[in-house]
């Protein structure tokens, strides 16, 4: 299946479309590394030998096996190469697989007019295999782009020794690791049932077809590569585009909940707690717009982005969020908002909004007005992600706000529901909700006290919702709590319309894997139940 992933589409192993000149600080120690090579080589030359009869078997200007790993600055090449991956686009116009709020389009959150990442086809027209080129549907996309990430991983962690040693080697290791193990896990939540590879693409024979392993062992094989990058990732804060031990920590524990390992989790979420490395940002709405991320003590993982070198897909936030709308928020979700939580003003804009309050258009005498401009009735169109100061975003705009995965209040919010579920809601697990509640510039009243366990999980649930909304946590929050088809199938995400219903069902749990992936590899690869 891999194979054919490689064979069939050997472009996904190169740059993205966009050709990004990279701004990771590849080499922390001496060299940086600003721009992304076109070939980039993480994805670099993986297919070129694989395709014999196809294609030449090193064309003039190609980088092979046998011409590349020569030197420890092939590694830094390398290394930007495997980040470059987090750009892979995201089966549809203006979004990359990672842009996190085009997520929440297959959620309660908010409704994806223009079918950004596929949510306005999941929700309304249901998940269906993707059939014929790869990058076309959101099914097959994100298959790819994980399959993709993983073999230049798998290649990189085969041929990295060959440059380097010591410490150096022990760092890179776990970098690759990490992302493998990242990736692995997005495969895990999505589709469950996938094969697992970890084998060079030099050494793996292309005629054999591969079957698919259970999700648990796939989960297995996330948890083990991030327990790896845990111990060979240097013990500091994430600033630099690089991932870190507690990046890979975070992620662990996002794994350890999805596993319903509650205890596990709490502890490894205390443990980053206590070490004091990361806080909470005294001005929420700041994690989310330049220049204000770049010192964000909250950050714990991102995809980084700089003008003019590193774009975002296609065209700005500032465009696809706010002129044309491509996400609006349900009225769902601002009623789950309490009563004078900030939160919701700094998260969207409402009718008769003006420049005081952020709106950055200046037609309609400058007043937010639904039902023009894209503004759809009966949605809220969203303020975060927007840079303060832009006005009357439109095609030339440009932005580069670093699309946040990991934040610190997650780490709060996951401990509060892991130690919840394991021991019930004693005084720790009410200290980390109502930090989040009472940040400077959120300031919520505490918690009640004498929760009972269900209460107290229902009000971490609706912290959640408030404190990541249009962050595209909260698909994967609903799929975890076994909840999304009571709150999905039949939910009418705009009052005013409501002949438009979404539709979700069980086995949605398990995404199908892409109907061409299945014809090649018939019958050893077997589609997932229900498809």
């Amino acid at each position: 299946m891999v194979s054919s992933i490689i064979r069939k589409t050997g472009l996904l192993l190169s740059a993205p479309p966009f050709n990004f000149k990279h701004i990771l600080n590849v080499n922390e120690m001496k060299t940086s590394y600003q721009y992304i090579i076109p070939l980039l080589l993480a994805g670099y030359f993986l297919f070129v030998s694989c395709n014999k009869g196809i294609l030449e078997q090193n064309p003039p200007d190609a980088v092979t096996t046998g011409t590349f790993w020569k030197s420890a600055s092939d590694a830094d090449y390398a290394l930007t190469g495997l980040y470059n991956f987090l750009y892979d686009n995201g089966g549809g116009y203006a979004t990359s697989q990672f842009q996190v709020f085009a997520w929440d389009n297959f959620s309660d959150d908010s409704y994806g007019q223009y079918n950004y990442g596929g949510g306005l086809t999941a929700t309304t027209a249901g998940i269906l295999p993707a059939t014929g080129d790869l990058t076309g549907s959101y099914v097959g996309s994100y298959y790819a782009n994980c399959y993709s990430s993983i073999a230049a991983d798998n290649s990189f962690l085969a041929n990295v020794g060959k440059v380097l040693s010591g410490t150096a080697l022990t760092q890179y290791r776990g970098e690759a690791l990490f992302l493998r193990g990242f990736n692995y896990f997005w495969l895990a939540q999505l589709y469950g049932n996938v094969p697992i590879v970890t084998a060079d693409p030099f050494t793996t024979d292309y005629s054999t077809k591969m079957a698919k392993s259970p999700r648990a062992d796939v989960l297995k094989r996330a948890s083990d590569d991030l327990d790896s990058a845990i111990a060979y990732l240097p013990d500091v804060a994430f600033t630099k585009g690089h991932v870190t031990k507690s990046t890979a920590e975070g992620y662990k524990v996002r794994l350890l909940l999805f596993e319903q390992k509650y205890a596990e989790a709490a502890a490894l979420a205390q443990q980053i707690i206590s070490s004091n490395m990361y806080s909470l940002n005294t001005n929420y709405a700041a994690n989310f717009y330049k220049p204000d991320q770049k010192t964000s003590p909250e950050i714990m993982f991102s995809v980084q982005y700089q003008l003019p070198n590193a774009q975002h897909q296609d065209v700005a936030f500032a465009v696809s969020l706010q002129y044309w709308k491509g996400e609006l928020a349900t009225q769902d979700l601002v009623d789950e908002y309490e009563s004078g939580d900030p939160r919701k003003t700094m998260t969207l804009f409402f009718p008769g909004d003006g420049a005081a309050q952020g709106w950055p258009f200046t037609n309609n005498n400058g007043v937010a007005t639904p039902g023009s401009d894209s503004w759809i009735v009966g949605y809220y169109a969203v303020k975060k992600w927007l840079t303060p100061g832009i006005a009357n975003p439109n095609y030339g705009t440009l932005d580069d706000n670093d699309i946040v995965l990991l934040r610190y209040a997650d780490i709060k919010l996951m401990y509060a529901e892991a130690q919840n579920e394991a021991a019930g809601p004693d005084a720790s697990v009410y200290q980390q909700v109502n930090d989040v509640r009472a940040r400077p510039g959120v300031s919520m009243p505490g918690l009640p006290a004498g929760l009972t366990q269900d209460q107290m999980r229902q009000k971490i649930r609706h912290e959640r919702r408030v404190e990541f909304a249009l962050e595209g946590l909260r698909y994967f929050d609903l799929r975890r709590w076994g909840i999304a088809t009571q709150k999905l199938n039949g939910f009418h995400p705009n009052p005013v319309t409501p002949a438009v219903t979404y539709v979700y069902k069980d086995n949605y749990q398990f995404w199908p894997i892409p109907q061409t992936e299945i014809d090649r590899n018939k019958p050893t690869l077997v589609q997932n139940d229900g498809y």
